[in-house]
């Protein structure tokens, strides 16, 4: 039996949902149209849908996997539960009100906040001890304070130059730190669900992580080493030149090109990085 994983069909994850399972090593719709796709080698059947109904898919048990946004997620009230972050998507979603109007979270009492994410809205006032009347747009959000249909907003905010535009400034907690997400159905553990996890877990450190390689004297091992400990430890090797050996670990994406600057200084040379396409930790 196949595992049936859902794939966001369009929309901001769409791409990114996409190159991370061929990244993974699963065959993926070349065109856009394409409504389901069976890859027989790996055993999964993929179904691509809006972002926004994956998760009630996979809470109800009709598919076993999906990607979808934490916000989603949250908002579907759904039985599903998230897996684990994906390092993609990511926003913030924000309570903005009139300039000068709002400061803190206490003035929402009675307000009438508009958002095209009420289940989260809903479930952060709650959290907080807050009554207020939540009024469901979907779309922009922005003009309806303008417009007399809320006080308040609860949206995702990048910049906020948008919300500058219309008038408009952030206030209060941050309402939800979202990204693309893992999700299984809530308390099941679906067949062949471990194998595709560790592929996509692979991808994320691979995408985190680079292979270091350099050339060091013997007597200066300890302290390269210090600097490069690796996952289960470096790879160290005699060269033909006496008293060096060569060194292999991975390293840390970030901050990389300062760590070749370190081993450098204390004596590494033919220092290089390599990317690493995928693993298993």
């Amino acid at each position: 039996m196949s595992l049936r994983i859902a794939v966001p069909n369009k929309g901001s994850l769409s791409q990114s949902a996409t190159d991370i399972l061929r990244e993974a090593g699963y065959r993926q719709r070349e065109d856009s149209k394409q409504l389901t796709l069976i890859d027989t080698d790996n055993g999964v059947e993929f179904f691509y849908l809006r972002p926004r109904d994956i998760a009630l898919y996979v809470g109800e048990g009709t598919l076993d996997v999906g990607i979808t946004g934490r916000d989603l997620l949250r908002d579907s009230g759904a039985k599903a539960d998230e897996v684990t972050g994906l390092g993609f998507g990511r926003s913030r979603f924000r309570f903005a009100g009139p300039l000068g109007v709002f400061s803190d979270l206490s003035q929402l009492a009675g307000a009438r906040i508009a958002t095209s994410y009420v289940g989260v809205v809903r479930s952060f006032l709650e959290e907080h001890g807050i009554e207020a009347t939540v009024v469901r747009l979907d779309g922009a959000v922005e003009t309806s304070i303008k417009l007399g249909v809320a006080d308040v907003i609860a949206d995702v905010v990048e910049t906020g130059s948008t919300l500058r535009q219309a008038g408009l400034e952030v206030f209060g907690a941050t309402i939800l730190e979202s990204e693309a997400v893992l999700v299984t159905r809530g308390g099941s553990v679906p067949s062949g669900f471990e194998v595709f996890k560790r592929r996509i877990e692979g991808v994320l450190v691979a995408r985190s992580y680079v292979m270091m390689d350099y050339d060091i004297e013997e007597a200066r091992v300890s302290a390269a080493v210090a600097l490069t400990p690796g996952i289960e430890g470096p790879t160290i090797a005699p060269l033909h030149r006496e008293g060096w050996v060569a060194v292999r670990a991975m390293v840390p994406r970030d901050g990389s090109q300062r760590l070749m600057d370190e081993l450098y200084d204390i004596g590494a040379r033919g220092i290089l990085l390599t990317d690493i396409h995928a693993c298993r930790l």
